[in-house]
């Protein structure tokens, strides 16, 4: 999917954004609103705690899709866990998995443990889509260009930015790399900071193809009472 060249309506922003709320406080009432919000402005799924997974599930059934967070934010639960957390989610009906990566392992430069790692949630995920968060902002450049190797290699579908969690987001830049070094197989997803209709476009023209964020659905929600 390219938007290049295309101009681009919010209709096909808010079809590609995981509408998201990941606060740790945050309730069931809360969780049921954004399900309605997604379900309304036509998102690709919503993005929610673990703990949520079921209720969602059992509200929405198959209105809209279920995505939620492994080894979240931090990425440093063992492969088992998170191996396990993928597959609890996905019996609880989650559709879509977004793992955080073991950056320590990142540091160590044990690559082949960063790839076991993923491997085995791709395993505990098989049939759903997996998402690989590999948090950019703690990355160098030679880093992330790896990560794109490795993600890929592991068979993911997507490969994002960021937990939103730590001290940045996404940028333009490491959007444009991520697409330029992984194969038309594997997706990008660009989460964390995500604010204007404007950022957004330009993700999607440097080929980002999931938005995590929940602000451009608030934007619809204002242009639509603003009317």
């Amino acid at each position: 999917m390219s938007f290049e060249n295309e101009t681009i309506d919010i209709s096909d922003i808010l079809s590609l954004c995981d509408h998201t709320l990941l606060r740790v406080d945050c309730t069931s009432d809360e969780i049921r609103t954004l399900c309605d919000q997604a379900i309304k402005y036509g998102c690709a799924s919503v993005c929610i705690p673990p703990c949520h997974v079921a209720g969602a599930k059992r509200y929405v059934g198959d209105r809209m899709k279920i995505c939620t967070v492994i080894g979240f934010p931090n990425g440093y639960s063992t492969s088992a866990v998170k191996a396990y957390e993928a597959a609890d989610a996905i019996k609880n009906g989650a559709d879509e998995i977004d793992m955080v990566i073991n950056l320590s392992m990142v540091k160590d430069r044990c690559w082949d443990d960063v790839a076991n790692d993923i491997r085995l949630v791709r395993k505990a995920s098989e049939g759903y889509v997996l998402k690989v968060i590999i948090e950019c902002c703690l990355l160098t450049e030679e880093e992330k260009i790896r990560l794109c190797s490795v993600v890929s290699e592991c068979g993911a579908d997507y490969i994002k930015t960021s937990t939103g969690f730590s001290k940045g987001g996404a940028t333009f830049e490491d959007v444009k790399l991520m697409r330029e070094n992984c194969p038309s197989s594997v997706k990008v997803k660009a989460a964390g900071g995500i604010s204007t209709l404007e950022d957004a476009e330009e993700f999607m023209r440097l080929g980002a193809e999931r938005l995590g964020t929940s602000r451009i659905v608030k934007i619809a929600m204002n242009a639509e009472n603003n009317a």
